[in-house]
């Protein structure tokens, strides 16, 4: 999954500590910067490495339609203002969306969707190779257990390591969910919560808070809902 890092500009600091909250949320959001100054934010985007910014438009010094124009192709920017009458005006300098201060999580999430599948249209992955196996860490100096990745059920992470649930057993290791993610291939495996990663051929139901493997309930976190049905959506009769 692709990280997008993130700048947040608005004169208005309860505004900026808004959308922080709201970002911190998403797993695929990374900020990188807030500032309170858009001349601030037109260094930063020059410098490179920011993928999006979240850009009020009533702001001192450089308007938020003007520091657009000059970054434009730069960075994707999502309009964050009171304002509704420069709705068409954003669009011409390509913005992702326009969200109506004061906006909710909701519609704050389904903006960063658009963003986050701009950048699928955009970069055709490279499909990853996979082995068929791995070996995982476990206690003692050299001590490894092999593991399938196609008897992988779900992997859940705990506070101090990580259960790999298999159909005959589980695999103990101090490793992070992060980690052995980077691993599993992404057409099979997919995250339901922040501490569980789930096999999507291991999977016998749904429900709206739950999947089921093997009998064993395992939740589904809001900020991975809708991604996850998506990609459920895909595979249905």
């Amino acid at each position: 999954m692709k990280v997008i890092k993130c700048l947040i500009v608005d004169d208005e600091p309860p505004a900026i500590r808004l959308i922080e909250k709201y970002l911190i949320r998403v797993p695929f959001l990374e900020l990188i910067s807030s500032t309170t100054n858009a001349l601030t934010a037109l260094s930063l985007i020059e410098e490179g490495g920011i993928d999006l910014v979240f850009m009020d438009i009533q702001m001192p010094d450089l308007t938020g339609l003007q520091l657009s124009k000059l970054v434009k192709g730069k960075t994707k920017i999502i309009f964050t203002t009171a304002y509704p009458q420069f709705a068409i005006q954003s669009y011409e300098v390509d913005a992702v969306d326009y969200l109506l201060k004061p906006f909710e999580f909701e519609r704050f999430y389904e903006a960063v969707l658009k963003v986050k599948n701009s950048f699928k249209a955009e970069v055709k992955e490279v499909p990853k190779e996979v082995d068929d196996f791995i070996f995982v860490k476990t206690d003692g100096k050299n001590n490894f257990d092999k593991v399938n990745v196609n008897e992988i059920c779900y992997i859940e992470g705990l506070k101090n390591y990580v259960a790999i649930h298999l159909k005959d057993r589980q695999v103990i290791t101090n490793n992070t969910l992060k980690s052995i993610e980077d691993f599993l291939p992404t057409s099979d495996f997919v995250k339901t919560h922040k501490s569980f990663i789930v096999s999507l051929r291991h999977i016998t139901k749904t429900d709206s808070l739950s999947v089921f493997i093997n009998g064993k309930s395992i939740p589904i976190g809001d900020t991975y809902k809708k991604e996850l049905f998506e990609i459920i959506q895909q595979k249905k009769l």
